[in-house]
């Protein structure tokens, strides 16, 4: 009996037609130059680009891309380059993740209305990742990660300087007064030393391991550094894979199942992995109709330790990483805790890609019996203060506050806080919450990262460290320090945070997962029924943003985006 024939490629709706419609398709393409074979029912490979000069960490991505080429015509494939929009967290205001939505569909709409019959998404800097892979599974073709890399690691005065975080430990030095500001410019050159992204296990590594783990790339992706020659090989072999892809019919939907999220969670924990990786697993997952809730990351995961020593949790940077043996070597370490037999996009399954990976350095990636931090993976919280959770990372905190109770110091916007923290007269000691409201979601439109509230100068002086933080923003995965984030509801949406008062009581416990603002209800019912909500935008994208977007404990992802569309481009009448 022969094999039953296969469906023609995507590709061909547009390049296997006669008449009008297929001279159009095909010509102003053969004006690049390309040959009439191209056309010729070989798969298409999109390689969607988020390279910009806006973005830095994304600046080796046309060099990345070339490589990607590389391969896809040595497997037989039509690659065809597009940009899509780029998100680089450290220059764009509010926030890189008002926009990571916005990109998303960018990224979707031209996957879908292009002749591509798989993709290879090109993504560095921390928003970009999940922006490609939650447009990407929408259109639910055949798709692989390709990272750009960490930089090489800072160092300033012959001691290693992270991204990010290096960047909190001085500023903080600065304003006690033991580092001058020539001290503090001489060092940023000194940190971002080579393209490629945060270098500490910040959010653009931890999702770039979030890809590794999810099986969405080939091993190795995590970690090699941006301008290592490794990191061109695995894009070029990353481009003669999506050419397989496409004749295997290897969607997105075959590898982002819910065991493979489950296994990213406890990857996520291992590492010592971002709290953003929260909203962005939990958005992607809700593209694909995958079941993925916030409990979740706490049952699965939060009772994991964390092997990685590497900043903020630890010592050493991602190039060390690497040199350690990466991600793989985790996974290997955890392997008693993984679904082995997840499917990845190489067409092993994860079990098989990491059976004999090997680890190069105990002091980098300690082993399981021994690691960095016990029970280091996120934590959730819930409570009259948060009734949706809120998320704590165990492994960026001060122990000794894991379970703390204390007085509120409020400040009711980003603004209030810019305007009051140095102040000597501010009401606040080392026993004191900082609360911080109106920067989620909706509140500080894109929900920014500004939940590790610098401490004041007067508690810096005596050198006092950390404090509790609790706020409904987010918190860049290079910070640190005991701080609840993603509060849900948010206070612009009028969850409980909008209702806290300067003096109320809190209470914090951590390892009892609770979350208690220690007021009546009788009380809390007045003040709602005094509290107003803050203006809208008027217009624009802020405007269609705020008026969709969801809570951060469903991913933060626009309501009508939820649930893909497939590939089908709507009302084609050609």
């Amino acid at each position: 009996m022969s094999a039953p024939s296969k469906p023609p490629r995507r590709s061909q709706a547009w390049f296997g037609r006669d008449g009008k419609q297929g001279f159009y398709y095909r010509s102003w393409l053969k004006g690049l130059g390309l040959p009439h074979e191209m056309f010729d029912g070989r798969p298409v490979i999109g390689i969607c680009n988020t390279w910009s000069e806006l973005t830095p960490c994304n600046s080796s991505f046309r060099e990345l891309a070339e490589h990607v080429k590389r391969g896809v015509y040595e497997a037989g494939g039509f690659p065809l380059e597009f940009p899509v929009m780029s998100l680089g967290e450290t220059q764009m205001r509010p926030t890189a993740m008002l926009f990571r939505n916005l990109a998303s569909m960018d990224v979707e709409e031209s996957i879908r209305a292009n002749p591509i019959d798989g993709v290879v998404l090109l993504m560095g800097c921390d928003k970009t990742t999940p922006a490609l892979l939650m447009g990407a599974a929408s259109v639910d073709l055949p798709a692989i990660g390709v990272s750009g890399g960490p930089s090489l690691s800072g160092n300033w005065r012959g001691q290693p300087v992270g991204s990010g975080t290096g960047v909190i430990e001085m500023s903080e030095m600065v304003r006690a007064g033991t580092l001058s500001q020539a001290e503090f410019t001489e060092a940023e050159a000194c940190m971002q030393r080579s393209k490629g992204s945060c270098m500490t296990m910040g959010t653009a590594s931890t999702m770039a391991c979030m890809v590794e783990a999810l099986g969405m790339s080939l091993p190795e992706n995590a970690a090699i550094p941006a301008v290592d020659s490794r990191r061109f090989r695995l894009a070029h072999l990353s481009g003669r894979r999506i050419v397989e892809m496409v004749r295997e019919d290897l969607r997105m939907s075959k590898v982002l199942t819910r065991r493979a999220f489950a296994n990213a969670i406890r990857a996520n924990a291992a590492i010592g992995g971002s709290t953003n990786a929260v909203i962005h697993l939990l958005a992607i997952a809700g593209r694909l109709g995958v079941e993925l809730t916030l409990e979740d990351w706490d049952a699965i995961g939060s009772r994991l330790p964390c092997l990685v020593n590497l900043k903020p949790s630890g010592q050493y940077l991602m190039e060390d990483f690497f040199y350690a043996g990466g991600l793989p070597a985790v996974l290997r370490e955890i392997a008693p805790h993984l679904d082995l037999e997840a499917k990845t996009v190489n067409g092993r399954t994860l079990g098989e890609n990491i059976g004999e990976a090997p680890c190069w350095n105990r002091d980098v990636i300690r082993p399981l019996d021994a690691p960095l931090r016990p029970e280091a993976g996120i934590a959730v919280l819930r409570g009259n203060l948060a009734p949706d959770g809120a998320v704590v990372k165990p492994s960026a905190a001060s122990p000794h506050l894991l379970r703390h109770r204390g007085r509120a110091v409020v400040f009711e916007d980003i603004d209030d806080f810019k305007a009051r923290i140095d102040d000597e007269a501010l009401d606040i000691d080392e026993h004191s919450i900082m609360v911080l409201k109106h920067c989620g979601p909706r509140g500080y439109p894109g929900m920014a990262e500004v939940g590790n509230m610098p401490l004041p100068p007067k508690l810096l002086r005596r050198g006092i460290t950390d404090l509790v933080r609790i706020s409904d923003a987010r918190m860049s995965g290079t910070a640190y320090g005991t701080v609840v984030l993603h509060v849900s509801p948010e206070a612009a949406a009028g969850g409980p945070l909008a209702l806290v008062r300067e003096g109320d009581v809190i209470e914090l416990d951590v390892p009892g997962r609770r979350l208690h603002l220690d007021v009546t209800d009788a009380e809390l019912a007045r003040r709602r029924a005094e509290w107003t909500p803050p203006p809208a935008p008027a217009r624009g994208w802020s405007k269609l943003y705020v008026d969709h977007v969801q809570q951060a404990h469903l991913g933060a992802d626009l309501d009508f985006l939820v649930g893909g569309s497939g590939d089908t481009v709507a009302g084609d009448s050609h």
